[in-house]
């Protein structure tokens, strides 16, 4: 029997999967979101650079084979090193795929890991609700209350929500097709729009998800270094976590430079609001920008600078922020839980009002 290579049986496999992601999982009134298996690793195209191109080799000067365009889902088999595109030199990360391979900034990784809905809201507060984590790709969503209120939505054509992403869902009811909707809206920062969305796409959150982590110690503190995009916490001076961060960036659409999004350098900053997920926006009309459902915000100085979880890119090492700290879902999670002050379930923020959070430290080595 001949043998085949590693490279033909992903191609084999890709092909056979075809018309698996073709396939409608999630029907709504705005689309569908592709039926692809929990057990694939995937990447979701970023809207950030619109298009991605598959190359024969992890290098940007090889073959172009195809080029995919944004939220579209590509299987990453595994990671590996190649050659960086200049204006990122130092992003040498690259997804293999059954076709060839990508950038990884040019990718969120996410997973498809849907839900069994449920039937009746907890009670965890004085009303029904829940906080809940989209674990798939994307949801499409459509509006309660039209007409929109919020800047973006008024101008996008797909409203969605994506992988990580986590909402408070107050609501639910059986769709046209006997499929079961959740209606889900920001409880903070937002202009009041609601939506409803496929019940699958979230995975409900319970107070464990929040509970604490080593409360017990108090000589606790994060530093942020700018210069080398890195972040560190620490207990008792003893380094608990390190991981590669996006800071704030010194520059504007037009290529102009600007201190007005620089992360403030200091060690007198410290956490004094944390919300579980909040609506972003800031700038001006002519170069203003806006984020829905912002995941585990944890702010730490004026102009409620915060370290927050990311959706939008996948390009830890370089600034690429308003002047946040930008980190990945889990490490953005892990800082929520483990600094203080603490926050509760429900109502899902706390506001200090003075220095006894945890200590965050930004330098510029």
């Amino acid at each position: 029997m001949k043998k085949i290579s590693r490279r033909d049986f992903l191609k084999v496999s890709a092909a056979g999967l075809g018309a698996v992601l073709s396939q409608p999982k999630f029907t709504s009134v705005n689309g569908f979101l592709p039926d692809i298996k929990p057990s694939y690793r995937l990447g979701r195209v970023l809207p950030w650079y619109g298009t991605v191109d598959i190359k024969s080799k992890p290098d940007p000067d090889s073959t172009t084979i195809e080029t995919r365009y944004e939220d579209d889902i590509l299987i990453c088999d595994r990671e590996i090193n190649g050659k960086s595109y200049p204006i990122y030199p130092k992003s040498t990360l690259w997804y293999e795929t059954p076709n060839g391979y990508v950038p990884a900034f040019k990718l969120q990784p996410v997973m498809m890991e849907p839900n069994v809905p449920i039937v009746e809201l907890p009670i965890y507060g004085e009303k029904p609700g829940m906080w809940a984590e989209i674990t798939v790709p994307y949801v499409d969503i459509y509006q309660d209350n039209l007409p929109a209120k919020s800047p973006l939505l008024k101008i996008t054509t797909k409203p969605r929500f994506y992988y990580s992403q986590i909402l408070w869902i107050d609501g639910i009811k059986e769709g046209q097709n006997g499929n079961r909707l959740y209606h889900v809206t920001e409880k903070y920062g937002s202009y009041g729009d609601t939506f409803w969305a496929e019940a699958e796409a979230f995975r409900p959150l319970t107070p464990e998800d929040l509970s604490p982590i080593r409360p017990e110690i108090l000589e606790k503190k994060i530093v942020v270094d700018v210069h080398h995009q890195t972040m560190s916490c620490y207990e008792r001076n003893q380094e608990i976590l390190f991981a590669r961060v996006a800071t704030g960036a010194l520059w504007l659409n037009d290529g102009s430079q600007t201190e007005a999004y620089s992360t403030p350098i200091g060690d007198y900053h410290s956490i004094s609001r944390k919300y579980v997920s909040l609506h972003m926006a800031g700038g001006s009309k002519a170069s203003g920008w806006e984020t829905l459902a912002v995941s585990w915000s944890s702010i730490f100085a004026n102009g409620g600078v915060a370290v927050h979880s990311t959706f939008w890119h996948n390009n830890y090492g370089y600034p690429m922020s308003h002047g946040c700290v930008n980190v990945q879902p889990d490490v953005a999670k892990f800082v929520f839980r483990w600094s203080q002050p603490v926050c509760q379930y429900d109502p899902g923020v706390i506001e200090i009002t003075d220095y006894s959070g945890t200590n965050v430290q930004v330098t510029a080595y």
